[in-house]
């Protein structure tokens, strides 16, 4: 049955868009127009006898001909003679005549049928059965609509298959809707409405989308704008229905999904889907704690109650808590099927990870787009809050430092857990479970020993005391006499005997631990020991096979031995394949040691090399995305090679996966003779603040070593950071920032040969001067920028001045020589064979097009852009392409569509780096639902960019504000563009 279309034997009738019969793969002819119209009413009859006058109506009207009898029944034995063997499904009936088509060969049945199986799995509680069901209904209308159906029947058939399909996309919605996805959810459901602002289901779905991510006030305004527009075209007042949504709108009804923060409860697509799985392994020797364990599943599994279940386990380094918690976590996974979490906050290290940056993990592994996470701990917990509402996630905090930092990571609704390790004691909220962990009761520490290495008795005895019963050092001694396998249990307690001589330092809390570090690291050859000491240098929260192996100047298999080695032996973790990190203690120690044993020039050498290393590999990716791209020579020389790439792909897994690494290399490389490779490295990892990744850190980073460029007086690094500084500010739209930072750059370019500070810098304040109206010096600017570019060579930027001027041509009216600009800079980046870039060539021409009066040849190009942003990764540039989509859909006078794609636009731009971005997609996006006779949400909108361009100082807000009626609480009115 489900094999009709595509099984030779049977027939297979479809009516949902074209009318056609097909056996196999084959399409049969079915004949003339109104022999098709005949076969589409007997199919939509489901086998029911259709008398002749009936059908005589139904292809001809009122007035048929005088031979209408005749020429029916010529087209049904025309049609039998289509069916050939299958000629019997036609049946004649008294006075007319029925189709009997078998059980799954008319996709009309086979669409009710899903859709019925979707409803009652949306009843069952399966919402992701029910929208795979309903998505396979939807695919078999894909067809073009029968156009060539005549007659009445035909024209009632193309308004049926209308509500068909809008009926489906509705249902679809509302499951949509009902999974979270509302920033998604607002953009299709925008574009709908615009086309059909009467249908007040489509608007109830807009006005629950809308107030779910966090616009309450476009809901209202979509709602009033509804009421109106129902009044004038057909004098009614809203449903019931959709009166109530807007009373529960009005007073923030509890029972409505709660949006949190102003921002979406799930933002980006597909998020409810994402179960993130981040637990590390747990420990297959674990021993003991049974009571605790116990009482840790007891409280976090399913009979805890309401509320959010918190539990927090506290202990002094090394006594085990990471162990026991990821060992209760991974017991209590089934009890939170939507995904765990997991974070090392480092809160007894020199450097503890902010909440930010642990909630920006958090939410991009929930399913949340970089583009669409805020920046500010408070909007990221309240953004975090709401992706886990209805959720059940268990979050795994672990080596917390304080209760500052664990708070805003905590779940909010019923459902969730979190379980909290700290080696300080933490002032946890009321209701917290709390759990002092010691050091093992003897017999358990003598099992654990015993379970590792087989040996028991006496001696075994002596070794866990010597150890103070603490897990981290008796697993370092257990590994230890593991790997030397002449050794015995007495041979060990002799040996942590004379390093307790040698600690004397110490205090006597310390001992255990110290000493069997001592014992583990003396056990160490050279190589080992001195990569025990410098790997342990770099400040990242791990590291890389390859980032080790140049810190230690080895290749990467001999560092990789000595590394597994290191693991094999406990004083080094590997979370993944290729991957390490240290226990923040054995960091620590190792930190110490490298102090003691390793000579300043050595470690800086290991620094330096790891820094080489991080540069050569990020400027191959950016030439990568870049060929032609003459910046490798012209940044500071490496001398340890970096990484190679079989293609592009594996080039941006690389930089987006070591963001963190590379950043926290570069501020630590703030000082001395590392500070212009430093900043060669910001320069050449500048995709990763215009992909929204880490872009907040990326700025910090900068603003960091500016400080220390200026006070080491090195203008050629302080002036490159400036013009990161500049593109910064410009991608924000604060624009007087940004002419600030540009005239120092400028005043620095007199003070040392650099030509890319000379050349950028001019480019950028040419930018700068458009966008601020100043054309004559934009003109001049710019046109020095090029020449500036072709003096050395650099045909990527030469195209990227084209592309500015092409824009500055048609700002001042030259529209033809501004397209002619514009092509010229499509056709270099594809001579040179740019990628990313490329996107770049065509956004700039599908702007240009846009304003020359060609908004179809435009979308052409901006289409072509999307897909190219979207591969490199570039959300921030992708929506910046939607928005000029909007406006090309504007110049066609098509607002609908316009709507959708401003929407799409705002769904991927949250963060502060986009808010001029958002505030140029909500004023697109105000003036199509204006079009569409939304005037009250058109309002709205415009109000949003107003205060976004009134906050950065954008030359925009006056147009804005042009728009808005001089009471903004008043109807719009006919205020467009």
């Amino acid at each position: 049955m489900a094999d009709a279309a595509g099984d030779e034997r049977h027939l297979w009738f479809t009516v949902l868009g074209t009318v056609a019969i097909r056996r196999g793969g084959r399409q049969l002819d079915i004949g003339s127009p109104r022999q098709r119209a005949l076969l589409a009413v007997l199919l939509v009859q489901g086998g029911r006898d259709v008398s002749a006058p009936e059908l005589i109506r139904a292809l001809w009207g009122k007035d048929p001909p005088p031979d209408a009898r005749a020429a029916l029944h010529t087209y049904v034995c025309r049609l039998r003679a289509v069916l050939g063997p299958d000629a019997g499904m036609l049946v004649s009936e008294s006075d007319g005549y029925a189709l009997r088509v078998g059980e799954g060969g008319l996709d009309l049945q086979r669409a009710e049928r899903l859709v019925a199986e979707a409803e009652q799995a949306r009843r069952s509680g399966d919402p992701a059965r029910a929208r795979e069901l309903l998505a396979r209904a939807m695919e078999l209308g894909t067809g073009e609509p029968p156009e060539g159906v005549p007659g009445p029947y035909g024209a009632a058939w193309r308004v049926r298959l209308e509500e068909h399909r809008l009926s489906l996309v509705e249902t679809r919605l509302a499951l949509d809707l009902e999974a979270g996805q509302h920033a998604r959810v607002v953009a299709e459901l925008t574009a709908l409405t615009a086309g059909h602002p009467l249908r007040e289901r489509l608007q109830e779905l807009l006005m629950l989308a809308l107030y779910c991510g966090g616009r309450r006030a476009e809901a209202l305004a979509a709602y009033a704008d509804t009421r109106r527009l129902l009044a004038q075209e057909r004098g009614v007042a809203p449903s019931p229905e959709l009166t109530e949504l807007h009373r529960r709108i009005l007073r923030a009804d509890p029972r409505l999904p709660a949006p949190e923060g102003g921002r979406p409860r799930y933002a980006g697509e597909g998020a409810a889907q994402v179960r993130p799985a981040q637990l590390p392994p747990d420990t297959r020797d674990f021993t003991g704690r049974a009571a605790l364990v116990e009482e840790l599943i007891a409280y976090l599994g399913p009979g805890r109650g309401s509320g959010v279940a918190l539990s927090a386990v506290g202990g002094i380094g090394g006594v085990g808590k990471t162990a026991l918690a990821v060992h209760v976590a991974h017991a209590v996974r089934p009890f939170f099927p939507d995904g765990q979490l997991y974070v090392d906050l480092r809160g007894c290290g020199p450097c503890p990870v902010e909440p930010e940056s642990v909630l920006g993990t958090f939410l991009r592994a929930l399913g949340v787009s970089d583009c669409a996470i805020p920046v500010g701990v408070s909007e990221r917990a309240a953004l975090y809050r709401s992706v886990l509402d209805g959720r059940r996630v268990l979050a795994l905090l672990d080596n917390a430092r304080d209760a500052a930092q664990v708070r805003p990571l905590l779940p909010g609704t019923d459902g969730c857990a979190a379980l909290v390790t700290s080696r300080n004691r933490l002032a946890h909220p009321a209701g917290t479970h709390a759990v002092a962990l010691d050091v093992m009761r003897p017999r358990e520490a003598l099992a654990l020993f015993t379970r590792i290495t087989g040996e028991g008795g006496e001696d075994a005895r002596k070794v866990v005391a010597a150890c103070g019963c603490l897990p981290l050092a008796i697993r370092i001694a257990a590994a230890r006499l593991v790997a030397r396998r002449t050794w015995t249990a007495a041979d060990l307690v002799r040996k942590l005997a004379d390093e307790h001589c040698r600690l004397d330092e110490l205090q006597a809390g310390d001992l255990g631990v110290e000493a069997t570090f001592e014992l583990g690291y003396g056990q160490l050859a050279a190589r080992q020991a001195r990569a025990f000491r410098l790997v342990a240098l770099p400040c990242g929260p791990d590291i890389s096979l390859g980032a080790a192996a140049a810190v230690l100047g080895l290749g990467t298999e001999e560092a990789g031995k000595t590394l597994e080695f290191l693991v094999d032996t406990s004083l080094l973790e590997s979370p993944a394949p290729d991957r390490y990190r240290y226990h923040d203690l054995l960091r620590l120690y190792a930190r110490a040691r490298a102090e003691r044993d390793d000579p300043p020039v050595q470690r800086e050498a290991a620094r330096s090399r790891l820094l080489d290393h991080y540069l050569a590999t990020a400027a191959r990716v950016y030439t990568m995305n870049r060929p032609g791209e003459p910046l490798l020579d012209h940044i500071e020389p490496t001398r340890y090679p970096g990484l190679a790439f079989d293609d592009r792909e594996s080039a941006l897994e690389w930089l987006y996966a070591e963001a963190g690494n590379l950043l926290a290399c570069a501020r630590a490389s703030a000082g001395g003779p590392m500070l212009r490779r430093a900043a060669d490295l910001m320069l050449v990892t500048k995709d990763l603040a215009d992909s929204g990744t880490g872009a907040r850190q990326y700025e910090q980073t900068i603003v960091h070593l500016l400080t220390s460029a200026r006070e080491a007086q090195d203008t050629r690094a302080e002036g490159r950071l400036r013009l990161l500084m500049i593109h910064l500010h410009i991608m924000a739209g604060r624009l007087t920032e940004a002419d600030r930072e540009a005239q120092a750059a400028m005043a620095l370019r007199g003070h040392c040969a650099d030509p890319v500070l000379s050349s950028n810098a001019l480019n950028e304040s040419g930018i700068i001067a458009s966008l601020q109206g100043r054309h004559e010096d934009a003109e001049s600017l710019l046109k020095q920028a090029l020449a500036a570019f072709r003096s050395y060579g650099n045909q990527n930027s030469v195209a990227s001045a084209l592309a500015n001027l092409a824009l500055l041509y048609v700002d001042t009216g030259r529209i033809t020589e501004g397209v002619g600009l514009a092509e010229q800079c499509l056709a270099l980046y594809q001579k040179i064979g740019a990628t990313t870039r490329l996107a770049a060539g065509h956004y700039s021409l599908g702007v240009v097009l846009t304003q020359a009066g060609r908004p179809e040849d435009a979308l052409r190009q901006l289409e072509q852009a999307v897909v190219i942003f979207q591969g490199s990764r570039q959300c921030l540039w992708e929506a910046m392409a939607y928005w000029r989509m909007a406006e090309a859909h504007l110049a066609a006078d098509r607002p609908a569509q316009a709507a959708g794609r401003a929407e799409e636009a705002l769904a991927i731009l949250q963060g502060p780096s986009g808010q001029w971005a958002r505030a140029n997609a909500l004023t697109a996006l105000g003036h199509a639902l204006r079009r569409t006779g939304h005037a009250d949400r058109a309002r709205v909108c415009w109000q949003k960019a107003l205060e976004t361009y009134e906050t950065l100082g954008s030359p925009e807000a006056a147009g804005v504000r042009r728009l808005l009626p001089a009471d903004r609480s008043a109807p719009v009115g006919d205020a467009d563009a």
